[in-house]
C-alpha cells in the first residue's frame, strides 16, 4: 500500500506521545516508536507508552489493522540497559515486581489488540525489540536487518512472554539456537525459518507492511477479529502456563554474579 498525498492529506490524522506518534489512514493505523537515542531501546516510559496506546486499541472499533515500527536507523536495540528508571532500588517488593512485569503486559496487550498487527522492522531487531514483534501477528523485515536474541550473553532470561511465542513459531531446537547460541540472524534466514513473514527492501518495510494491512483491513471486520481471536486461542493455550513467572526468573538472573559481571562489561564496551 503506497498512499498518495492527496489522500494522506485528506485522512491522516496524528496523534504525538513522547515516544510515540500514531497515524491514521482510514482503517489502518501506523504506531512510531522513536527515542531518537541509544539505538530506540526500550525505556520505562517507552513501555508503559505502548502499553497504553495498545489498551487504546482494544476498545477501537474502526481501526482493523496496525502497523508498528520502530527508528528508521533501528527497530529497537533492545531493553536500555541504561535507563536508571530500570535499576532504581523502589524499596517496596510488589512496586518492583509490578516493574519487572511491564513487558510482559506490552506484549500481551500487543497480541490481545483485535485489530491484525504488523510489525515492520528496520536495521536492528534486538531482545525486547524481538519480543514485542513476536506479539504481533505478522512480521516484515528490512534486506539488511537482522534479529539477535543475547539476553543469556548478557546473564539475563528471555522474558516479556517472547519464549513460548517463539517455541510456537520455529520450535524447541531452533529456539534454543537462537537463545542460547545468541547468533545474530539475518533477514533471509529469519523468512527461512519462519521468524518472519515478508522481506522488504531497507527503507520499504512499512510500504510492505501497509500492503498487507490494506488487505486484512478490507475483510469483513467481525469476522477477522473472531478467526484472530480463535488462533491465539489455539495456538497460545498453554503460553501463559509456561510463561507466568519469566519476569519473576529475571528477577533471579539478575543476581548470578556471573550476569553482574557479563553486564557490567557490556556497558563499560558500549
Amino acid at each position: 500500500m503506497k498512499l498518495d498525498a492527496p489522500y494522506q492529506q485528506k485522512d491522516k490524522k496524528n496523534m504525538s506521545g513522547n515516544n510515540v506518534t500514531i497515524e491514521k489512514h482510514g482503517k489502518i493505523a501506523v504506531v512510531r516508536f522513536d527515542r531518537r537515542t541509544n539505538l530506540n531501546a526500550f525505556s520505562q516510559d517507552l513501555i508503559l507508552e505502548l502499553t497504553d496506546i495498545a489498551r487504546r486499541f482494544q476498545e477501537d472499533l474502526t481501526t482493523q489493522a496496525v502497523v508498528l515500527s520502530g527508528a528508521k536507523n533501528a527497530f529497537s536495540a533492545g531493553i536500555d540497559l541504561k535507563d536508571p528508571a530500570s535499576w532504581e532500588d523502589l524499596n517496596d517488593d510488589v512496586a518492583t515486581r509490578q516493574r519487572f512485569y511491564r513487558g510482559v503486559r506490552l506484549c500481551q496487550a500487543w497480541e490481545d489488540m483485535p485489530q491484525i498487527t504488523i510489525a515492520a522492522m528496520e536495521q536492528i531487531v534486538v531482545g525486547a525489540g524481538c519480543a514485542i514483534a513476536l506479539a504481533c501477528d505478522w512480521r516484515v523485515i528490512g534486506k539488511s536487518a537482522y534479529l539477535y536474541v543475547p539476553e543469556v550473553k548478557i546473564g539475563l532470561n528471555l522474558q516479556w512472554g517472547a519464549l513460548p511465542r517463539l517455541i510456537t513459531l520455529v520450535g524447541p531446537a531452533k529456539t534454543k539456537r537462537i537463545t542460547i547460541l545468541c547468533e545474530k540472524m539475518g533477514a533471509q534466514q529469519a523468512l527461512d525459518w519462519g521468524l518472519v513473514d515478508e522481506v522488504a527492501e531497507d527503507g520499504k518495510t512499512v510500504e510492505k507492511a501497509l500492503e498487507l494491512a490494506e488487505i486484512a483491513a478490507s475483510m469483513p471486520a467481525a469476522t477477522t477479529r473472531l478467526l484472530k481471536e480463535a488462533v491465539n486461542a489455539t495456538a497460545n493455550a498453554l503460553h501463559k502456563t509456561s510463561a507466568y513467572a519469566d519476569a519473576d526468573q529475571s528477577q533471579l538472573t539478575r543476581s548470578f554474579r556471573d550476569g553482574i559481571a557479563a553486564r557490567e562489561a557490556f556497558t563499560k564496551g558500549s
